[in-house]
C-alpha cells in the first residue's frame, strides 16, 4: 500500500507481508511497485548500522547533478526518520515529515530529491537500508543541522545525549543554506 505523507511527493510504502509459523515473506521492491509509485531507477543500495540508541545520522542531501531520491527502510531495530523539504519553489520549504520506521512494521519512506534526510535510532544495533537513484558524490554532499530550532523537529533524544559524527555536528542551519537544492 502506498500512502502520501503530509508533504507532497513524500510517500509511505507498506509492503504486504505473508506470514506463517516460520515468520513472513515480503516483496520490498519490484518493478510493479516502482511503476505504481512512479519511482526512479535506483542505482545504489546503502546500509548503516548504528550501535547506540540516540544515534543521529543527518540531515544529509546531495545537490545536482547528484541529488538523490531515497527509499528508506529499517531492517533491524527502529528509527525516527525525518525528511526536510529544501525544494526552492515548494510551499512547504523548511517543513518536515517524521515517521517511525521499524523492522517490526516494515514501513518504508520514499524521500524525494530536494529533501534533506536523517534519522535517530530508537533501539540499539539498528540497521537501516536505503536505495538511491544517484551514486554518492563527495563534492555534491551537503548537510543541514539536525537540531536547528527553526526546523522544530521533535527528536527523541536531547541535544546533549545524541550520538553524532563530527561532520554532522558541524552542519549549518537552514537559514544559512542557499535556497533550494
Amino acid at each position: 500500500m502506498i500512502t502520501p505523507a503530509s508533504i507532497a511527493d513524500v510517500l509511505l510504502i507498506q509492503p504486504k507481508r505473508f506470514g506463517d509459523a516460520r515468520g513472513y515473506f515480503a516483496e520490498t521492491f519490484n518493478p510493479r511497485m516502482a511503476a505504481a509509485a512512479k519511482l526512479p531507477i535506483f542505482v545504489q543500495d546503502n546500509e548503516s548500522l548504528s550501535v547506540e540508541t540516540g544515534t543521529v545520522r543527518g540531515l544529509h542531501y546531495q545537490v545536482a547533478p547528484f541529488s538523490q531520491t531515497k527509499l528508506v527502510r529499517c531492517v533491524r531495530g527502529a528509527v525516527l526518520d525525518v525528511a526536510v523539504d529544501l525544494r526552492t519553489q515548494s510551499s512547504t520549504y523548511g517543513q518536515y515529515v517524521a515517521q517511525n520506521l521499524s523492522a517490526e512494521s516494515g514501513l518504508m519512506v520514499l524521500v524525494p530529491s530536494g529533501f534533506a534526510h536523517g534519522f535517530c535510532t530508537l533501539q540499539p544495533d539498528t540497521l537501516v537500508c536505503y536505495k538511491v537513484d544517484a551514486v554518492y558524490s563527495a563534492p555534491h554532499e551537503r548537510g543541514l543541522a539536525w537540531d536547528d530550532p527553526d526546523l522544530g523537529i521533535s527528536w527523541p533524544v536531547p541535544v546533549s545525549g545524541a550520538v553524532l559524527s563530527d561532520k554532522d555536528r558541524a552542519n549549518p542551519p537552514l537559514a544559512s543554506l542557499p535556497r533550494g537544492v
